[in-house]
Protein backbone atom coordinates (compact mmCIF):
# COMPACT_ATOMS: atom_id res chain seq x y z
CA UNK A 1 0.00 0.00 0.00
CA UNK A 2 2.79 2.09 0.72
CA UNK A 3 3.57 2.71 -2.89
CA UNK A 4 -0.18 3.26 -4.18
CA UNK A 5 0.25 6.22 -1.29
CA UNK A 6 3.24 7.58 -3.42
CA UNK A 7 1.88 6.90 -7.16
CA UNK A 8 -2.14 8.26 -6.63
CA UNK A 9 -0.79 11.84 -5.77
CA UNK A 10 1.91 11.81 -8.84
CA UNK A 11 -0.51 10.49 -11.42
CA UNK A 12 -3.08 12.78 -10.07
CA UNK A 13 -0.56 15.78 -10.87
CA UNK A 14 0.33 14.60 -13.52
CA UNK A 15 -3.01 14.26 -15.00
CA UNK A 16 -3.88 18.00 -13.92
CA UNK A 17 -0.49 18.91 -15.24
CA UNK A 18 -2.19 21.38 -18.42
CA UNK A 19 -5.11 22.45 -16.41
CA UNK A 20 -6.37 25.93 -17.00
CA UNK A 21 -6.55 26.39 -13.57
CA UNK A 22 -2.89 26.12 -13.13
CA UNK A 23 -0.50 28.69 -10.86
CA UNK A 24 2.55 28.49 -12.38
CA UNK A 25 5.12 30.97 -12.03
CA UNK A 26 7.86 31.07 -15.48
CA UNK A 27 12.14 32.14 -15.37
CA UNK A 28 12.01 34.66 -17.80
CA UNK A 29 16.29 35.43 -19.09
CA UNK A 30 17.47 39.07 -20.13
CA UNK A 31 20.91 39.64 -21.88
CA UNK A 32 20.32 43.15 -20.36
CA UNK A 33 19.16 45.02 -17.32
CA UNK A 34 15.40 46.25 -15.56
CA UNK A 35 15.68 49.45 -17.36
CA UNK A 36 16.20 48.30 -20.99
CA UNK A 37 14.53 48.64 -24.06
CA UNK A 38 14.20 44.74 -23.69
CA UNK A 39 13.20 44.73 -19.78
CA UNK A 40 10.13 47.07 -20.84
CA UNK A 41 8.68 44.30 -23.05
CA UNK A 42 9.42 41.44 -20.57
CA UNK A 43 7.35 43.75 -17.61
CA UNK A 44 4.69 44.47 -20.01
CA UNK A 45 4.40 40.86 -21.43
CA UNK A 46 4.24 39.69 -17.68
CA UNK A 47 1.51 42.43 -16.56
CA UNK A 48 -0.73 41.00 -19.34
CA UNK A 49 -0.25 37.42 -18.33
CA UNK A 50 -0.88 38.09 -14.99
CA UNK A 51 -3.87 40.02 -15.70
CA UNK A 52 -5.37 37.89 -18.28
CA UNK A 53 -5.11 34.80 -16.55
CA UNK A 54 -6.65 36.65 -12.98
CA UNK A 55 -3.01 36.17 -11.28
CA UNK A 56 -3.04 32.54 -12.07
CA UNK A 57 0.49 32.59 -14.63
CA UNK A 58 3.42 35.17 -13.49
CA UNK A 59 7.21 35.64 -15.09
CA UNK A 60 10.25 36.32 -12.94
CA UNK A 61 12.15 38.25 -14.61
CA UNK A 62 16.76 37.45 -14.25
CA UNK A 63 18.54 39.99 -15.83
CA UNK A 64 21.89 40.51 -17.15
CA UNK A 65 22.78 37.61 -18.19
CA UNK A 66 22.07 35.57 -14.83
CA UNK A 67 20.90 32.44 -16.59
CA UNK A 68 23.86 32.16 -19.45
CA UNK A 69 24.86 33.37 -22.67
CA UNK A 70 21.78 34.12 -25.54
CA UNK A 71 23.57 30.81 -27.16
CA UNK A 72 23.21 28.71 -23.56
CA UNK A 73 19.71 30.61 -23.19
CA UNK A 74 18.39 29.37 -26.37
CA UNK A 75 20.01 25.44 -25.60
CA UNK A 76 18.15 25.44 -22.52
CA UNK A 77 14.91 26.57 -23.63
CA UNK A 78 15.03 23.89 -26.44
CA UNK A 79 16.01 21.52 -23.69
CA UNK A 80 13.87 22.48 -21.40
CA UNK A 81 16.34 23.82 -18.30
CA UNK A 82 15.25 27.27 -19.04
CA UNK A 83 11.31 28.39 -19.09
CA UNK A 84 11.59 31.91 -21.21
CA UNK A 85 14.08 34.21 -22.95
CA UNK A 86 14.61 37.12 -24.87
CA UNK A 87 17.55 37.35 -26.97
CA UNK A 88 19.22 38.86 -29.92
CA UNK A 89 19.11 36.75 -33.13
CA UNK A 90 22.81 36.37 -33.25
CA UNK A 91 23.30 33.05 -31.81
CA UNK A 92 20.06 31.56 -33.86
CA UNK A 93 21.86 30.93 -37.27
CA UNK A 94 23.70 28.26 -35.98
CA UNK A 95 20.40 26.56 -35.00
CA UNK A 96 18.48 27.51 -38.44
CA UNK A 97 20.69 29.19 -41.54
CA UNK A 98 17.72 31.31 -42.03
CA UNK A 99 18.15 33.54 -39.50
CA UNK A 100 21.53 34.05 -40.70
CA UNK A 101 19.54 37.51 -42.61
CA UNK A 102 19.53 39.01 -39.89
CA UNK A 103 23.40 39.30 -39.59
CA UNK A 104 23.48 40.28 -43.50
CA UNK A 105 24.74 44.37 -43.58
CA UNK A 106 22.36 46.90 -44.61
CA UNK A 107 18.77 44.13 -45.70
CA UNK A 108 16.65 46.70 -43.86
CA UNK A 109 16.61 50.26 -44.08
CA UNK A 110 14.04 50.86 -41.97
CA UNK A 111 12.28 49.60 -38.38
CA UNK A 112 9.12 50.04 -40.35
CA UNK A 113 10.21 47.61 -43.06
CA UNK A 114 11.25 45.16 -40.62
CA UNK A 115 8.02 44.95 -38.23
CA UNK A 116 6.41 44.19 -41.86
CA UNK A 117 8.53 41.42 -42.76
CA UNK A 118 8.26 39.92 -39.44
CA UNK A 119 4.87 40.30 -39.14
CA UNK A 120 3.99 38.45 -41.66
CA UNK A 121 3.80 35.21 -43.63
CA UNK A 122 8.22 34.98 -43.26
CA UNK A 123 8.44 36.12 -39.43
CA UNK A 124 5.67 33.09 -38.81
CA UNK A 125 7.76 30.86 -41.57
CA UNK A 126 11.33 31.45 -39.26
CA UNK A 127 9.41 30.88 -35.85
CA UNK A 128 8.25 27.41 -37.10
CA UNK A 129 11.88 26.44 -38.26
CA UNK A 130 13.43 27.55 -34.90
CA UNK A 131 10.61 25.65 -33.44
CA UNK A 132 10.90 22.44 -35.34
CA UNK A 133 14.65 22.81 -35.51
CA UNK A 134 15.60 23.75 -31.86
CA UNK A 135 12.57 22.96 -29.72
CA UNK A 136 12.19 26.84 -29.26
CA UNK A 137 8.75 28.71 -29.75
CA UNK A 138 9.09 32.67 -30.78
CA UNK A 139 6.27 34.11 -29.05
CA UNK A 140 6.56 38.11 -30.29
CA UNK A 141 9.21 39.39 -32.31
CA UNK A 142 10.51 42.33 -29.88
CA UNK A 143 13.47 44.24 -30.99
CA UNK A 144 17.52 45.15 -30.06
CA UNK A 145 16.95 47.83 -32.98
CA UNK A 146 19.68 48.92 -35.31
CA UNK A 147 23.26 48.16 -34.34
CA UNK A 148 25.86 50.91 -34.61
CA UNK A 149 29.63 51.05 -33.89
CA UNK A 150 31.81 52.08 -31.08
CA UNK A 151 35.30 52.20 -30.77
CA UNK A 152 37.98 53.38 -28.83
CA UNK A 153 40.67 54.24 -32.05
CA UNK A 154 39.10 56.78 -34.33
CA UNK A 155 35.57 58.23 -35.96
CA UNK A 156 34.19 56.01 -38.35
CA UNK A 157 33.84 58.18 -41.59
CA UNK A 158 34.83 55.64 -44.51
CA UNK A 159 35.01 52.01 -44.37
CA UNK A 160 38.88 52.71 -44.41
CA UNK A 161 38.51 53.81 -41.18
CA UNK A 162 38.25 50.62 -39.34
CA UNK A 163 41.94 49.20 -41.03
CA UNK A 164 43.73 47.40 -38.30
CA UNK A 165 40.70 47.73 -35.31
CA UNK A 166 39.85 44.73 -33.53
CA UNK A 167 36.17 44.61 -33.41
CA UNK A 168 34.50 42.17 -31.51
CA UNK A 169 31.33 40.27 -33.52
CA UNK A 170 28.79 37.80 -32.21
CA UNK A 171 28.92 34.13 -32.92
CA UNK A 172 28.18 34.14 -36.61
CA UNK A 173 30.08 33.78 -39.55
CA UNK A 174 28.24 36.56 -41.51
CA UNK A 175 29.56 39.01 -39.55
CA UNK A 176 33.13 37.83 -38.99
CA UNK A 177 33.01 38.34 -42.66
CA UNK A 178 31.03 41.12 -42.86
CA UNK A 179 33.56 43.29 -40.41
CA UNK A 180 36.28 41.65 -42.11
CA UNK A 181 35.21 43.04 -45.57
CA UNK A 182 35.08 46.62 -44.13
CA UNK A 183 38.26 46.12 -43.14
CA UNK A 184 38.71 45.51 -39.15
CA UNK A 185 40.55 42.53 -37.47
CA UNK A 186 36.87 40.94 -37.00
CA UNK A 187 36.43 38.04 -33.57
CA UNK A 188 33.95 36.49 -32.29
CA UNK A 189 33.11 36.57 -28.33
CA UNK A 190 30.61 35.64 -26.31
CA UNK A 191 28.43 38.58 -25.27
CA UNK A 192 29.28 37.77 -21.40
CA UNK A 193 33.03 38.82 -22.22
CA UNK A 194 32.69 42.10 -24.25
CA UNK A 195 32.63 44.60 -21.92
CA UNK A 196 36.00 43.53 -20.00
CA UNK A 197 37.64 42.74 -23.36
CA UNK A 198 37.07 46.42 -24.14
CA UNK A 199 38.15 47.62 -21.08
CA UNK A 200 41.10 45.78 -21.23
CA UNK A 201 42.18 46.88 -24.72
CA UNK A 202 41.87 42.98 -25.98
CA UNK A 203 39.23 44.63 -28.55
CA UNK A 204 38.95 47.80 -29.67
CA UNK A 205 35.53 48.03 -31.35
CA UNK A 206 32.10 46.44 -30.90
CA UNK A 207 28.50 46.93 -32.32
CA UNK A 208 24.99 47.14 -30.85
CA UNK A 209 21.74 48.82 -30.78
CA UNK A 210 21.70 52.58 -28.63
CA UNK A 211 19.63 51.33 -26.00
CA UNK A 212 22.11 48.49 -25.44
CA UNK A 213 25.00 50.85 -25.74
CA UNK A 214 23.90 52.81 -22.99
CA UNK A 215 22.48 50.10 -21.08
CA UNK A 216 25.72 48.26 -20.58
CA UNK A 217 27.81 51.73 -19.94
CA UNK A 218 29.95 51.20 -22.93
CA UNK A 219 30.48 54.66 -23.04
CA UNK A 220 32.73 53.96 -20.07
CA UNK A 221 35.44 52.09 -22.31
CA UNK A 222 34.51 53.45 -25.71
CA UNK A 223 34.90 57.04 -26.38
CA UNK A 224 33.70 57.00 -30.37
CA UNK A 225 29.83 56.02 -31.32
CA UNK A 226 29.86 55.77 -35.71
CA UNK A 227 25.49 55.57 -36.44
CA UNK A 228 26.22 52.79 -38.99
CA UNK A 229 23.11 51.39 -38.82
CA UNK A 230 24.44 48.25 -40.44
CA UNK A 231 22.12 45.89 -38.89
CA UNK A 232 18.74 45.31 -37.93
CA UNK A 233 18.57 43.00 -34.76
CA UNK A 234 15.38 41.59 -33.87
CA UNK A 235 14.60 40.46 -30.17
CA UNK A 236 12.37 37.29 -30.22
CA UNK A 237 10.40 36.68 -26.89
CA UNK A 238 10.75 32.89 -27.04
CA UNK A 239 9.70 29.68 -24.76
CA UNK A 240 10.36 26.16 -24.57
CA UNK A 241 8.43 24.63 -27.16
CA UNK A 242 7.93 21.56 -24.75
CA UNK A 243 7.13 23.69 -22.00
CA UNK A 244 4.37 25.53 -24.60
CA UNK A 245 2.66 22.91 -25.97
CA UNK A 246 2.07 21.39 -22.24
CA UNK A 247 0.40 24.41 -21.23
CA UNK A 248 -3.66 23.63 -21.40
CA UNK A 249 -4.68 25.17 -24.78
CA UNK A 250 -6.06 28.20 -22.86
CA UNK A 251 -3.37 28.85 -21.26
CA UNK A 252 -1.42 28.81 -24.57
CA UNK A 253 -3.86 31.34 -25.75
CA UNK A 254 -3.23 33.91 -23.20
CA UNK A 255 0.76 33.50 -23.22
CA UNK A 256 0.26 34.28 -27.04
CA UNK A 257 -1.92 37.06 -26.30
CA UNK A 258 -0.07 38.73 -23.49
CA UNK A 259 3.30 38.62 -26.15
CA UNK A 260 0.99 40.41 -28.93
CA UNK A 261 -0.04 43.25 -26.43
CA UNK A 262 3.58 43.51 -25.16
CA UNK A 263 5.26 43.51 -28.53
CA UNK A 264 4.46 47.10 -30.18
CA UNK A 265 5.03 48.70 -26.27
CA UNK A 266 8.43 47.37 -26.45
CA UNK A 267 9.18 48.68 -30.23
CA UNK A 268 7.99 52.01 -29.56
CA UNK A 269 10.17 52.19 -26.18
CA UNK A 270 13.25 51.14 -28.03
CA UNK A 271 12.46 53.42 -30.82
CA UNK A 272 12.34 55.82 -28.48
CA UNK A 273 15.42 55.14 -26.15
CA UNK A 274 17.10 54.88 -29.70
CA UNK A 275 16.26 58.35 -30.38
CA UNK A 276 16.76 60.24 -26.87
CA UNK A 277 19.75 58.38 -26.09
CA UNK A 278 22.06 59.63 -28.40
CA UNK A 279 22.11 62.86 -27.23
CA UNK A 280 22.74 61.62 -23.42
CA UNK A 281 25.74 59.22 -24.81
CA UNK A 282 27.26 62.29 -26.13
CA UNK A 283 26.98 64.22 -22.71
CA UNK A 284 28.34 61.25 -21.38
CA UNK A 285 31.52 61.80 -23.23
CA UNK A 286 31.38 59.97 -26.52
CA UNK A 287 32.15 61.44 -30.17
CA UNK A 288 29.10 60.79 -32.14
CA UNK A 289 30.11 60.05 -36.07
CA UNK A 290 26.86 59.97 -38.81
CA UNK A 291 29.12 58.74 -42.03
CA UNK A 292 27.62 58.52 -45.68
CA UNK A 293 26.55 54.72 -45.54
CA UNK A 294 26.88 54.75 -49.07
CA UNK A 295 30.45 53.64 -48.72
CA UNK A 296 29.83 50.95 -45.86
CA UNK A 297 26.81 49.75 -48.60
CA UNK A 298 28.99 49.04 -51.29
CA UNK A 299 31.97 47.33 -49.39
CA UNK A 300 30.17 44.76 -47.67
CA UNK A 301 27.88 43.76 -51.04
CA UNK A 302 30.05 40.63 -51.74
CA UNK A 303 29.47 39.42 -48.42
CA UNK A 304 25.43 39.40 -49.17
CA UNK A 305 26.61 37.78 -52.53
CA UNK A 306 28.48 35.14 -50.24
CA UNK A 307 26.20 34.42 -48.07
CA UNK A 308 22.31 34.79 -50.33
CA UNK A 309 21.97 31.19 -50.96
CA UNK A 310 23.17 30.33 -47.17
CA UNK A 311 20.57 31.87 -45.95
CA UNK A 312 17.69 31.31 -49.01
CA UNK A 313 18.00 33.57 -52.03
CA UNK A 314 13.71 34.49 -52.00
CA UNK A 315 14.26 34.97 -47.78
CA UNK A 316 17.20 38.23 -48.80
CA UNK A 317 15.19 39.44 -51.88
CA UNK A 318 12.21 39.23 -49.52
CA UNK A 319 13.63 41.14 -47.04
CA UNK A 320 15.17 44.02 -49.34
CA UNK A 321 12.11 44.19 -50.92
CA UNK A 322 10.13 45.55 -48.26
CA UNK A 323 12.73 48.37 -47.99
CA UNK A 324 12.25 49.50 -52.07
Amino acid sequence: MRHFTTIIPVVLLAAGAASAQDTRSFEVSLPLGPESHQAVGVHKFGEELERLSEGRLTIRPQYDNALGAEREVVEGMGLGLIDMGITSTGPMGGFVNDFLLFDLPYIFTSAEAAYGFLDGEHGEALAGKLESEAGVKILGWMENGFRHNTNNVRPLNSPDDLNGIRHRTQESRVQVDTWTALGANASPMAWTEVFTALQQGVMDSQENPIPTIYDVKFYDVQRYLNLTQHVYSPAPLMMGAQLFNSLSEEDQALVLEAAALAVPVQREASQRMEQDLIAELESLGMTVTRPDLAPFRERVQPVIDQWKDTVGAELVEAAQATSS
